[in-house]
């Protein structure tokens, strides 16, 4: 496999559909990478985004050192299990219907490049929030964020962690000691309204165990369109809190 630009294989990704927007998420931030097995005529294509975030299309094929949470049909299944022990992670897919009106909250604010350090304090299983950035800065320096400060301490974080053309999908992480107390769904709610000022769609993934996540979901007028599944290569699929 060979590092290709994102166009040489965009037809492979069509259509897009809310979920998983890894390589519309690298046309539109240049966070990643794709690589297929011919840049001038590819039948096997990957997208790959840091943190482990991949989706596979086209003619399966045997990636020695591919790892993570892997978008694909079932047919990869075969290669996939030939490099690493494979489970399988059930997800739901939910958009934000025009006639939903989640109103952001005045405790949250846009998370600019100061904001770096308060990033970096957060308790490090939930420095996956960042990773589709490229990290901490990266995604500071974005401007897609919002979080709730309290005490003078950043404790809830929300971000389009993926953008496509069409769709955002919200990503949102909230300290432990913090929750239950709505910051959650106060930051996502600034997003999905900046996702909208940009003219998208926001959308939501999580699994079928995960009730936090759900109720968040719920609250802010999401509204469940299909469900899925990503593949865990050699990977433990994140346990729920």
């Amino acid at each position: 496999m060979q590092v290709v630009s994102a166009s040489a294989v965009a037809a492979m990704f069509e259509p897009e559909r809310p979920g998983p927007l890894i390589h519309s998420h690298i046309v539109a931030t240049g966070v990643g990478r794709c690589r297929a097995d011919d840049a001038a005529d590819p039948r096997t294509a990957l997208a790959e985004l840091p943190g482990g975030n991949v989706a596979c299309r086209g003619r399966p094929a045997v990636v020695s050192e591919l790892r993570g949470f892997v978008e694909a049909s079932p047919r990869w299944l075969p290669a996939l299990r030939a490099v690493a022990d494979v489970a399988v992670w059930e997800r739901i897919m939910s958009v934000l219907p025009e006639a939903a009106d989640p109103r952001p909250a005045r405790v949250v604010r846009r998370l600019g490049p100061a904001d770096v350090a308060g990033l970096d304090g957060l308790d490090p299983s939930l420095a996956w929030i960042s990773e589709t950035w490229g990290g901490h800065a990266g995604m500071a320096g974005a401007g897609r964020a919002w979080g709730a400060i309290v005490d003078g301490r950043l404790v809830s974080v929300a971000v389009a962690f993926l953008i496509g053309r069409a769709y955002e999908d919200i990503g949102v992480v909230t300290e432990p000691d913090s929750r239950g107390r709505g910051l959650s769904t106060a930051c996502a709610a600034a997003v999905a309204a900046d996702i909208r000022a940009r003219g998208r769609q926001p959308t939501w993934t999580t699994s079928p165990d995960n009730a936090a996540s759900r109720g968040v979901a719920a609250r802010l007028g999401f509204v469940p369109v299909r469900d899925d599944v990503l593949y865990a290569v050699g990977v433990p699929i994140p346990s729920v809190d």
